[in-house]
């Protein structure tokens, strides 16, 4: 994604500002991740983020390349209330012009270019598994009485918000979000 160069000097400031940009990312999210952002926090002028990444959204997928994704990680009980929150915070993420342009970019992307591909095919696995590991404690609580099996989770419950975000740009109710919650089982009300 970013321009290559030789000179090791060069090499480490794009280090020091992918290490500066998946610290903004982790703690406040991808919409956080900006060219002057990054520079502010790194040390270095606008422009030298500007030589390496010329577009934010490369920016962001070059931070986003290895990086833990930010959501449905370590769910606490109640499991309802903490997905709720969780997947208010993705929704109000891909509201954002930067998250839903990198969003488009790891779904076009991963058409011709395989590094993307795989990138996009470790996110969605990821957010799967968080996902399954979360209903599944909600499940061994009580909390949750699965409707059906709980694989294409992500599906049912992510998709939803990305089509209304990505393809409506519109905001997501908290209504949907309610919805969304009940499709995957009964819950006990605490």
């Amino acid at each position: 994604m970013s321009t290559g160069s030789s000179d090791p000097r060069a090499a480490r400031s794009r280090d020091i500002m992918l290490a500066t940009a998946r610290a903004v990312m982790l703690s406040e999210g991808p919409a956080a991740v900006t060219h002057q952002r990054v520079a502010q926090q790194a040390g270095v002028g606008r422009a030298t983020v500007y030589r390496h990444w010329a577009r934010p959204e490369q920016l962001l997928l070059d931070v986003m390349v290895g990086a833990d994704l930010p959501f449905f990680r370590s769910p606490t009980r109640p499991v309802r209330a903490w997905l709720r929150r969780e997947l208010r915070r993705l929704a109000d993420q891909l509201a954002t012009p930067e998250v839903a342009a990198i969003a488009f970019t790891l779904v076009q992307g991963a058409i011709w270019d395989r590094a993307i591909a795989k990138e996009r095919d470790r996110f969605v696995s990821t957010i799967s598994d968080r996902l399954v590991a979360a209903l599944d404690l909600a499940t061994r609580a009580g909390e949750l009485t699965p409707s059906d099996d709980l694989s294409g989770v992500e599906s049912r419950v992510v998709g939803p918000i990305v089509y209304r975000t990505a393809l409506e740009a519109a905001p997501v109710p908290d209504q949907l979000l309610e919805e969304l919650l009940d499709s995957v089982g009964r819950w006990r009300h605490s």
